[in-house]
């Protein structure tokens, strides 16, 4: 019996489901894990625990012999002694090591190092397992130390340091008071030998790479099995953050290895003592069981994923054969799907799917032919559309004042008759800019330097025209030079001003200004003058000719003139350029003069190496 989709759906998911729920046990193990870690800590807390016990334990045990010391009455008598009588201080020195030091050593042979007494008068007693001359130690700056570190109220203070640099001792000193002042008047002090007190702590079976070591109070390093270590300790705040807490543990990063820092702070000495013990080796006895929980999981893992492909290929091919006859039908090749006969949905799915195909195909076709007559009615259109573009191009570039060009070459011809003068020199240069600026057909890629260099020729030209100069102030941040523009634009507004603003002449109060500036994300740039100015009536008269956003023939006006075909003109091309939300604005008044604005969107051009050189030459003028 055949299977439909959804069966075969279920059969699968629920094969995938108990292989999934197989897994479980990975999660078990690794619960089962983490209680063998506690357990393995709790192990160390207690052998750290037990090891401290007995640490203090042997510590107390030296505080007993230093309580046997301070009942002596030579020893009191001693500090209360005449400093500057030298016979009384060797024969207590004398009595004190022979009664007492000896005495003790012989008790603790092998424990302690040294025994000695710091008087606040200066005198001093020290003894020691071996021959030491107190000749050759100067005690007081440890008397010093010892009296900062050790508690005034008598009880004893354990510490890491020793007399005699280089020695690696347990100090247990405490003040004395005097026998007949309850002052204080020394101190009391005796160097236990290191080596001594690790054999408690090295008894500790803490593995191959495993270490004891101890802190004081405040952090320093008392003990630790190797130099090595102790540098190692030393370079790391570890010994800080041990010595702030109580009982603590942490995983630290040493040697290159993940460390378990497991500590216990004594209340009796106030030491830390803390064990590091390598996490591979804690965890090594169940290395064994995660390998094979490892192992099942990625078998299991594979099977499962077996089956989910097999699973998915059973759903996918078929889809897949689909969404290939449906990029084909993208393509406008519509072709029926051949595959095997299928009795579930997805058979019937393609079964459905090449009965709609057939059926769009004749459809398409028509809608096709119908669309292409409408796309090539379109094409011929837009070309139509595309050739009265390009010839208004042309006739604007064919619009340039014919009329200036020829008195500029009669002007030029006159000065070569005449004089030989530089001026010829310098109109024919800026008449050879003006007639390369002019002929390029291009509307675009031009920046406000441009035109206003454009501008500049043509005063060059017009100076000696009219026979004195007359200089356009422009006052335009440098940060705008670089803003694009429309080709040919700017001059002939200039050049209208002069035909029509000061078409009687210059007088020494007539002035032309161009100034720029940005106004809502656009450019402006505005020329004005101070020239007869419009009546109201030609100003309309203007303003409708350019609402109509049509390019005009020329019209010549009385005196052989041509009546605002300019600035018409360069109205249009702004609005070919940009949109026809651009273009002039115009704003006149009889005898009082006309300001004209050109709106253009903002946007910054980037100049070639000449372009640049032209706005540099504006910038330092």
């Amino acid at each position: 019996m055949k299977l439909s989709l959804s069966r075969k759906l279920f059969l699968y998911f629920l094969i995938v489901i108990l292989f999934s729920l197989s897994t479980v046990g990975i999660f078990t193990y690794l619960k089962s894990s983490a209680a063998i870690d506690k357990q393995v800590e709790r192990y160390i807390s207690t052998v750290i625990e037990n090891a401290g016990a007995q640490t203090d334990q042997q510590l107390e045990t030296f505080e007993r012999v230093s309580n046997s010391i301070l009942s002596q009455q030579s020893v009191k008598r001693f500090l209360d002694m005449d400093p500057s009588d030298s016979y009384e201080y060797y024969r207590f020195a004398n009595g004190i090591r022979q009664d007492v030091f000896q005495k003790i050593f012989i008790t603790y042979p092998t424990q302690i190092h040294m025994i000695y007494i710091l008087g606040e008068h200066g005198r001093s007693i020290f003894d020691q397992n071996q021959s030491f001359s107190s000749l050759t130690v100067d005690p007081t700056n440890r008397y010093e130390e010892l009296k900062a570190k050790t508690p005034d109220n008598g009880e004893i203070a354990i510490l890491n340091t020793a007399m005699m640099n280089g020695e690696r001792v347990v100090t247990i000193a405490r003040k004395i008071r005097g026998y007949t002042s309850y002052a204080v008047k020394g101190i009391l002090a005796i160097e236990l030998n290191e080596s001594q007190l690790a054999t408690l702590w090295n008894n500790v079976d803490l593995g191959e790479n495993g270490f004891f070591f101890i802190l004081d109070s405040e952090g320093s390093i008392v003990y630790a099995p190797a130099a090595g270590t102790r540098s190692e300790l030393a370079k790391t705040d570890l010994g800080k953050r041990i010595a702030t807490g109580e009982n603590t543990r942490f995983i630290e990063k040493m040697n290159g290895k993940n460390m378990l820092i497991v500590s216990h702070k004594s209340t009796y000495s106030g030491w830390s003592l803390a064990v590091s013990m390598p996490l591979d080796e804690l965890r090594e006895p169940i290395s064994g069981i995660r390998s094979t929980t490892v192992t099942v999981g990625l078998v299991t893992l594979a099977i499962a994923l077996f089956l989910a492909f097999r699973f998915g290929n059973s759903i996918v091919r078929p889809i897949r054969t689909l969404k290939n006859g449906m990029r084909e039908t993208e393509k406008g090749n519509w072709i029926s799907i051949e595959s095997k006969q299928r009795d579930d949905e997805i058979g019937g799915l393609i079964h459905s799917y090449n009965l709609m195909v057939s059926r769009l195909s004749h459809m398409i076709e028509r809608v096709y032919d119908t669309e292409l007559s409408s796309q090539k009615t379109k094409l011929q259109l837009q070309e139509i559309e595309l050739e009265r573009h390009k010839a208004e191009f042309q006739a604007l570039q064919l619009q340039i004042n014919p009329h200036f060009l020829y008195n500029t070459l009669e002007t030029i011809n006159c000065y070569a008759i005449v004089q030989d003068s530089d001026e010829i020199s310098e109109m024919v240069e800026a008449m050879a800019f003006m007639l390369r600026y002019s002929i390029q057909t291009n509307l675009e890629e031009v920046t406000l330097a441009n035109e206003l260099n454009h501008v500049r020729n043509y005063m060059i030209i017009q100076k000696h025209r009219i026979g004195h100069d007359f200089e356009i102030e422009v006052a335009s941040p440098p940060s705008l030079l670089l803003s694009g523009m429309v080709r040919l634009t700017l001059q002939p507004i200039v050049e209208n001003i002069f035909q029509h603003a000061f078409a009687d002449g210059f007088e020494a109060k007539h002035f032309i200004r161009i100034d720029t500036c940005l106004e809502e994300g656009e450019l402006l740039v505005i020329v004005e003058d101070n020239g007869v100015g419009m009546t109201e009536e030609k100003l309309a008269r203007l303003r409708r000719r350019l609402d109509r956003n049509r390019l005009v023939e020329v019209e010549t006006a009385s005196g052989g003139r041509r009546s605002g075909i300019g600035l018409v003109n360069v109205h249009r091309r702004i609005q070919m350029v940009y949109g026809d939300a651009f273009g002039l604005r115009i704003d006149s008044s009889l005898g009082e003069g006309t300001r004209i604005v050109l709106r253009m969107p903002h946007e910054v051009r980037s100049l070639t190496k000449p372009e640049l050189a032209v706005v540099l030459k504006q910038e330092l003028a």
